[in-house]
């Protein structure tokens, strides 16, 4: 039996070890880094994503890039999940997130070339992600002004151009309301971003369905269904044998009846605008019609339950249960067309609703627009729970890094080799910043480096002329909770990287 090979695993796994797994995991972790890193900062480009059906999305939000592209590598997608996490966090930064982890790996990469163990290099990332935490605070500012967070994180968007009328509805969204979920987004094609509006009304982008229902109505009651209205149907088939014609007509003329009566029992109960989920019979539409009834077919569930909130009235399931008490309320409710767009109009509910009406020429354009302003309403949200704000422009980064550079010349052994790696890896966001704006990254950063010596430490790259310059001049902030999440997440995901060692991938199943 000696000399037999011992096979413990299935045939045709694969399994890499060492130094080539860590090489092949920090490999997948640099190229994730590199696809979102030419999109970071206010010069950043756009990347254009296109489906396997060709619908095209023009985005430089890291998140959505990230999120669309499709990748298999296993630790290609843990670096994603850090814009994940980063994302439903701090709704931005997740581009400086995954930038910093890359670089963290890429530094790490030259301290295992060099023998040093992967388990002291984590050792030294996580002293030093506990250092700049704590010197965070010293980069704290308390003056907070929330419009110039929001522009600052529209800058570098496609809203850029109308930053100023954007920011304006984020702040204003964000005071109106206290959770982001109640801030409703309708989107509508012609004029442009400058036509965006915020107004304190609930918009349903249906149309009527029926054209001689009535287009304006005084103190509407609401009615809202949530199964269809029209003829029930078996759940088991079945057969009807009809022996003389006037069986026919007598069908017909019940099932008429029954539509007819299905219609009046909303009117009997004083209800004029009704809102269904599901389909409404075309019968049932002409008596809405004839009973001057506003309705709607298939109402997404998401504008169910918030005209429910809005108005007070209870979703129904049969109209059998439709009753006075169930009924919401409107002051007023109006069919009105902006461009191609069909949109009912409810105002006056009993609470109020804050809609964000977003314009734009294109649909690719409406689209980047709304998600620039999902970015700059979180942020803004972050900021104002907060109350504590950092400069941006990578002043916060470059003032770190040579912080904890210093820290780490204290710090003896190896474990201060990996804290330097950490305080290099974090220059890479106004070095990345330098890069984009076509400025050359050496100049760049030796004159943020002596602007910092000279304890200059809200200085950043200034993208317009080149050199160092105080952030703070220049209204560019972001929340605190932005740039310590993205170091917690790139650290922690760096340090899980790190400590893998073996990769055993089981045979491929045959995809016919």
């Amino acid at each position: 039996m000696q000399g037999q090979p011992v096979f413990i695993m299935q045939q045709g796994t694969t399994q890499e070890q060492g130094k080539t797994a860590q090489s092949n995991n920090i490999a997948a972790a640099k190229a994730v880094a590199q696809a979102v890193r030419t999109t970071l900062g206010p010069m950043g480009m756009d990347k254009m994503l296109v489906d396997e059906s060709g619908d095209v999305i023009i985005t430089n939000d890291g998140a959505t890039i990230l999120e669309e592209i499709d990748i298999s590598h296993p630790t290609a997608k843990m670096i994603i999940q850090i814009a994940k996490t980063q994302e439903q966090e701090c709704y931005d930064g997740t581009t400086s997130a995954v930038i910093v982890a890359g670089e963290v790996l890429k530094k790490c990469e030259a301290l295992i070339d060099q023998n040093i163990h992967p388990t002291t290099i984590c050792r030294g990332l996580r002293k030093g992600l506990v250092y700049l935490i704590k010197k965070l605070e010293d980069y704290e500012i308390h003056d907070i002004d929330l419009d110039k967070i929001a522009k600052t994180a529209l800058t570098g968007k496609s809203a850029d151009s109308f930053k100023d009328v954007i920011a304006d509805i984020c702040v204003g969204a964000v005071m109106n309301t206290e959770n982001l979920e109640d801030i409703r987004i309708t989107k509508a094609l012609g004029g442009s971003a400058a036509d965006s509006e915020i107004i304190v009304v609930f918009i349903i982008d249906k149309e009527r369905s029926h054209p001689a229902m009535p287009t304006s109505l005084r103190k509407p009651l609401v009615a809202l269904i949530d199964s269809t209205l029209g003829v029930k149907q078996t759940e088991i088939d079945a057969n009807i044998q009809i022996t003389d014609p006037t069986q026919i007509e007598a069908f017909l003329a019940k099932e008429e009846a029954e539509l007819q009566a299905m219609a009046e029992s909303f009117h009997k109960n004083k209800a004029n605008v009704v809102l269904c989920q599901r389909e409404i019979d075309d019968l049932v539409k002409y008596h809405f019609a004839k009973l001057g009834i506003l309705a709607l077919e298939k109402v997404t569930k998401t504008d169910m339950e918030a005209v429910a909130m809005a108005s007070g009235a209870t979703i129904i399931n049969n109209v059998k249960d439709l009753t006075g008490t169930a009924l919401g309320s409107f002051d007023h409710t109006e069919q009105i067309s902006l461009g191609d767009l069909p949109i009912l109009k409810l105002t006056g509910g009993k609470n109020e609703a804050t809609t964000v009406l977003l314009r734009g020429p294109t649909t690719h354009f409406v689209e980047e627009i709304e998600r620039a302003f999902d970015d700059a309403a979180g942020v803004v949200s972050v900021a104002q729970r907060d109350s504590v704000i950092l400069a941006g422009g990578g002043s916060t980064y470059a003032g770190l890094s040579g912080s904890l550079a210093n820290h780490a010349s204290q710090e003896a052994g190896r474990q201060g080799m990996a804290m330097v790696a950490l305080a290099d890896a974090l220059e890479s966001i106004p070095r990345t910043l330098a890069e984009n704006a076509g400025l050359d990254p050496v100049d760049e950063m030796m004159a943020l480096h002596k602007a910092h010596s000279d304890g200059k430490k809200y200085h950043g790259i200034n993208i317009e002329v080149g050199g160092a310059i105080d952030m703070r001049s220049l209204g560019v902030f972001e929340p605190k909770r932005v740039v310590e999440q993205a170091l917690k997440s790139a650290v922690e995901t760096a340090i899980m990287v790190l400590r893998i060692d073996d990769i055993i991938s089981s045979k491929q199943k045959n995809q016919g």
